[in-house]
């Protein structure tokens, strides 16, 4: 039976040792190491390379997490009962650069959260239950954890649901998408004014695959580059300008 959420408040997590690979180099992290003197945010979940880990869990947290840290979050941790080499392998394949992976392999964080559940009938053996958790200086200040019901649910222990915790009025930036050419000044204009504007974006440069048919498909467009905000096409380099001129006033 899972803990109820105010059985785990105002409590400290469980002290124990992480065996992790930080940099391919073996190295034990105490929890002292990562939650002392630190408000950090923690989601756990069933297992890298999972669908829902790796298709929305991981993905929104690391999207997020300069709003969380924005709102005084000093860190955000990934724990899963996985070894170091696959929890590394799996932030490598991910856009994951914000998130600190933890390896709990031997479910010793977990089994002292009340968290670890059998998952023998998927093959897993012994897993966490998906949930996520605020620390502050070791201690539980808040922690969301997911029903008690079949399957794998994922109601409350998203990254939304922790920064409209944290700050109710907070407000989630649109995504940034930038298709652009290499060797094009007006791209390195626009990029250079969104990183100016501390604007994250990402980058899809042309490629065999993102052709200038591919431009033209999309936006109705043959120019680069052509920036996106939110599902909206903002335009080349002086549309990005006057863009993120009017965000700035």
């Amino acid at each position: 039976m899972l803990p109820s959420a105010d059985s785990l408040q105002g409590k400290p997590v469980p002290n124990v040792v992480f065996k992790a690979r930080p940099d391919d180099q073996w190295r034990d992290l105490t929890s002292d190491e990562l939650f002392k003197g630190k408000t950090v945010v923690v989601f756990s979940l069933p297992g890298a390379f999972t669908p829902t880990c790796s298709s929305t869990h991981l993905p929104r947290y690391n999207e997020l997490a300069p709003v969380l840290r924005d709102n005084g979050v000093d860190d955000i941790l990934c724990i899963s009962v996985n070894d170091a080499f696959v929890m590394n392998q799996w932030k490598a394949g991910q856009d994951a650069a914000n998130i600190t992976v933890i390896p709990d392999g031997n479910g010793d964080f977990t089994e002292g959260m009340g968290m670890l559940v059998d998952k023998r009938d998927l093959g897993f053996g012994k897993r966490s239950w998906r949930y996520s958790m605020l620390v502050r200086d070791g201690v539980i200040d808040k922690i969301f954890i997911e029903p008690d019901k079949e399957g794998d649910p994922f109601e409350v222990s998203d990254a939304d649901t922790m920064l409209r915790y944290l700050n109710p009025e907070a407000v989630a930036p649109d995504p940034v998408v930038m298709f652009s050419r290499p060797g094009c000044p007006h791209c390195a204009r626009a990029k250079q004014a969104l990183n100016d504007a501390g604007i994250i974006f990402t980058d899809i440069s042309e490629d065999q695959k993102i052709t200038t048919s591919v431009l033209r498909g999309v936006t109705g467009r043959l120019t680069w580059p052509q920036v996106f905000v939110g599902g909206r096409l903002i335009g080349g380099a002086d549309d990005v300008l006057s863009w993120v001129g009017a965000q700035a006033q």
